[in-house]
C-alpha cells in the first residue's frame, strides 16, 4: 500500500510502502470500542467513598435505656437515622479497569490505523523540524491540510523543540510520541500526522 510522504509545506517529495497488515486490515468497530471502554475505565479515580459505621465519630455504646424512654431502641448512635451518622450502602474506593489481552489491543490499535487510513486521515511527513518557534508560521503551514483536529505522531528520536513550541499555541494541536499512540486519541483526532521515522518504528512493534 503506498502513500505519499509530504513536507510540512504540503508538497509531495517521496512515497512509503505501509504494511497492509497493518495498515489496511478490515474495521473492527466492537473491538475499537471495547478499546475505548478500556482506556476510559482505567483512567477513572474510583476515589468516591463515604464513612462506614466503623468510621464515623461516636460511641458504640447504647444512647439510651431499652425501654421507659418512648423512644425507638437503639443500640448505638452511628446508624443512617442519626445526625452524623453513617452512610448506608455508600460508595467505597474500587478500581474500574478490566483488562484486554496483547492480542486484543493490538488488534484493536491495527483496525484504529486502517480506519484512518480508509479514510483519507493519515498524512506522513518527512520531518517536524522547522527553522523558528514561531506560531504564526506553522500555523499558515497547516491550514494547507483541512485539518479540525491534528494529532502529530513523532519518533523515539525525540520532537524538534521549534515544533513543539510553536504547535503548543494552535487550538486542537496535540503531539505525542509513538510508543504512546493508542485508539482513543487516533479516533478522536481528525487527522493524524506521522513523522516518517515514526511510521518504521509503529510498524515494526506491531508486525
Amino acid at each position: 500500500m503506498k502513500k505519499s510522504i509530504l513536507n510540512l509545506e504540503n508538497k509531495t517529495v517521496g512515497n512509503i510502502d505501509l504494511d497492509s497488515n497493518i495498515f489496511g486490515i478490515k474495521t473492527l468497530p466492537d473491538l475499537i470500542h471495547q478499546y475505548i471502554r478500556y482506556q476510559n475505565a482505567k483512567s477513572r479515580q474510583g476515589s468516591h467513598k463515604t464513612k462506614t459505621r466503623s468510621e464515623v465519630s461516636g460511641r458504640s455504646k447504647k444512647p439510651f435505656s431499652q425501654k421507659g424512654t418512648g423512644n425507638a431502641r437503639q443500640g448505638s448512635n452511628k446508624p443512617p437515622n442519626f445526625r452524623g451518622g453513617a452512610v448506608s450502602m455508600g460508595p467505597v474506593n474500587r478500581d474500574h479497569s478490566f483488562n484486554l489481552n496483547k492480542k486484543e489491543k493490538k488488534l484493536a490499535l491495527k483496525s484504529a490505523l486502517s480506519t484512518k487510513v480508509t479514510d483519507d486521515k493519515v498524512v506522513i511527513i518527512d520531518t517536524f523540524e522547522i527553522k523558528n518557534f514561531k506560531t504564526k508560521e506553522l500555523s499558515s503551514n497547516l491550514k494547507q491540510f483541512d485539518y479540525k483536529s491534528a494529532l502529530f505522531i513523532y519518533s523515539e528520536n525525540g520532537i524538534d523543540k521549534n515544533f513543539k513550541l510553536a504547535s503548543s499555541n494552535i487550538p486542537k494541536v496535540s503531539i505525542l510520541n509513538q510508543k504512546g499512540i493508542n485508539v482513543k486519541d487516533l479516533i478522536t483526532f481528525d487527522k493524524i500526522f506521522f513523522e516518517k521515522k515514526s511510521i518504521d518504528e509503529i510498524t515494526k512493534r506491531l508486525s
